[in-house]
């Protein structure tokens, strides 16, 4: 599985530290698409990244960290076929997947600490989604949504 994460600066130290998690963890590609220090930025800007590289095709799943993973959330569910999660709790994390079939996680690098992060991301990329016919009703719905959105 191909994996892009994002951050700005206030989640940079985080994401460096998950980016080497993510290489330890076994047949995961990780592509790190910034930002790559602490100089300020702005969370949108990689929330698009990161959801672009998914609506392209270029990663199945992605890893914002901003602040208090609120605005990176925000952000990248505007990209349609984008299903981002802010979680705080493994419980969320993984059944954000097996249930939503969320694509992106989202963080707060100010709100969780280095230990609740790894754990998050593990629960994460370890998921798979449940393809019941219950789930794949409501994401139809979630799609149409997007598609109803786009031509209004």
């Amino acid at each position: 599985m191909r994996i892009v994460v994002g951050s700005d600066h206030a989640g940079y130290e985080l994401k460096k530290m998950i980016v080497g998690l993510l290489f330890e963890e076994g047949d995961l590609e990780v592509v790190d698409l910034g930002s790559y220090n602490t100089d300020p930025v702005d969370y949108p800007d990689y929330a698009e990244a990161v959801g672009l590289a998914i609506r392209e095709g270029r990663a199945e799943r992605g890893i914002l960290i901003c602040g208090s993973g609120v605005g990176a959330s925000v952000a990248a569910n505007k990209l349609p076929g984008v299903r981002a999660g802010l979680c705080h709790d493994t419980y969320s994390a993984r059944q954000g997947v097996e249930h939503d079939d969320m694509n992106v996680l989202a963080l707060g690098a100010r709100v969780i600490g280095p230990e609740l992060a790894r754990e998050l991301v593990v629960a994460f990329v370890r998921a798979t989604f449940s393809g019941e016919e219950r789930h794949r009703r409501r994401l139809a719905k979630i799609q149409a949504l997007e598609t109803r959105r786009l031509e209004g």
